[in-house]
């Protein structure tokens, strides 16, 4: 950011000026305004694929992996991070909160070299577990300690519970929740302050964080502690509050030329995923916006990849920049390495559908590729063109003796339309004016 706001152009954003196929100086300008985040830490050790993130750039998705206090196999969260990367995940998170968490992180950050975030107070947490037996037996200083160990490892954005205040936390209980609070971030940092009476580390020592961020070019992404857990709590005053704490946040941070995106629920029901996105984007205007789902219904257990991918498809047709996938494991168990490429492929054909929405001349090519190759039979382009490859070609393999190009598949046979019309097939824009010339020419 401090390098936009001085007109000078980073090798980063010439990385995603080429990939999103804008030009820099318009790339520049937003970078500088903070509607245009390009997460990445001076300090990570090695060579990364940065992205763009914010409004004019495809939307993008991130694959959440790490181990639980229950789970602590380093080289199943290799195996998913890995997966992430192969089905193309625009950005990683790093979770663990059980064991040795900075070797899972330090791990994870080689095994992944695209866009990394992680969660500090999960170290917090790990810490008062392992030490003291205790999660909320830590100090401010164990919560400041904890950010500083994460950015100095190389994370490029760190998730960030500073919206919630000790007042507020005051009002959970309050407010009756049906869903309660479902961040265990904002879980653990709304025990701390009511136990101990203190304001929340993360937002008294705010200013100290921005400095360390701005140090190691870290971005926040400042969290959604009080995110609704049941579509019956979406849009109540607790999600409401946090989000005018974390608008003002912002600003500070920008002010300090911190790069900042915010985070945003959750479970919403169908009917209110769009006024969700307008109602954050009046707040935080046009800072990106990074969303988990949302969950369109809360009884979609072992399915909630598709329950969510419905509402990240519509927040992100609304404007939302980051989407935060869920896999068919959400609320039932630590996800494997296939549930995280099931969650993966769906959101980012959640991603993709809602990019026809807002960048329908650049999107629409994919889709037109795609069509040309099924209206000529082009079986070998049509699953190179798939979002999961992999699974069109296992299907497609079915079809048994009708091998090769130019072939109907099994589902219509003989009935196929474009065997059973053949012009069809020959109808590409070459051809259709091959065909105009030899007519005008005879």
């Amino acid at each position: 950011m401090s390098a936009a706001r001085r007109g000078v152009a980073t090798e980063e954003m010439k990385t995603v000026a080429k990939d999103e196929d804008v030009t820099l100086d318009w790339l520049i300008s937003k970078v500088a305004n903070g509607s245009i985040i390009i997460p990445h830490n001076n300090a990570r050790p090695q060579k990364i694929h940065v992205v763009g993130i914010g409004r004019g750039m495809k939307t993008k998705v991130n694959v959440n992996i790490g181990n639980s206090t229950l789970n602590q196999n380093l080289d199943d969260e290799v195996k998913k991070a890995k997966v992430a990367v192969k089905y193309h995940s625009d950005t990683i998170m790093d979770l663990s909160d059980g064991g040795d968490v900075g070797l899972f992180r330090r791990t994870l950050l080689e095994a992944a070299p695209i866009t990394f975030g992680t969660v500090p107070v999960y170290e917090a947490y790990n810490y008062g577990v392992e030490k003291h037996k205790n999660p909320l037996d830590i100090t401010e200083d164990d919560y400041l300690n904890a950010f500083e160990r994460n950015i100095k490892d190389g994370v490029d954005y760190t998730t960030i519970h500073s919206g919630i205040t000790k007042d507020i936390a005051k009002r959970i209980l309050a407010v009756k929740r049906h869903g309660g609070i479902v961040s265990k971030g904002g879980t653990i940092t709304a025990a701390w302050m009511l136990k101990y009476d203190k304001e929340n580390p993360y937002y008294e020592h705010f200013d100290y964080l921005i400095e360390l961020a701005r140090q190691y070019d870290v971005t926040f992404s400042l969290g959604d502690a009080l995110r609704p857990g049941s579509i019956l709590d979406s849009h109540d005053e607790l999600q409401v509050q946090e989000m005018i704490n974390i608008s003002r946040l912002t600003k500070r941070a920008h002010e300090k030329d911190v790069q900042v995106m915010v985070e945003g629920p959750g479970h919403v029901p169908l009917n209110e995923v769009a006024a969700n996105v307008r109602l954050a984007k009046s707040l935080i205007g046009e800072v990106p916006y990074y969303v988990l789902g949302p969950l369109v219904t809360d009884v979609a257990s072992g399915h909630d990849h598709i329950a969510s991918a419905i509402g990240a498809a519509v927040s992100a047709s609304e404007g939302v920049d980051l989407l935060c996938y869920l896999t068919p494991a959400e609320h039932l168990a630590l996800p494997n390495a296939e549930e995280v490429k099931a969650g993966l492929i769906a959101y980012r054909i959640a991603a993709h559908a809602a990019d026809l929405v807002k960048l329908r001349d650049k999107a629409i090519k994919w889709d037109m590729e795609m069509t040309e190759a099924r209206r000529t039979l082009n079986w070998e382009k049509q699953i190179a063109l798939s979002i999961d490859p992999e699974e069109a070609a296992r299907i497609h393999a079915r079809t048994g003796q009708l091998k090769g190009n130019t072939v109907p598949c099994t589902m219509c046979g003989g009935a196929c339309v474009y065997i059973m019309l053949p012009q069809q097939r020959y109808a590409s824009p070459e051809e259709t004016k091959k065909e105009e010339k030899l007519q005008q020419a005879s």
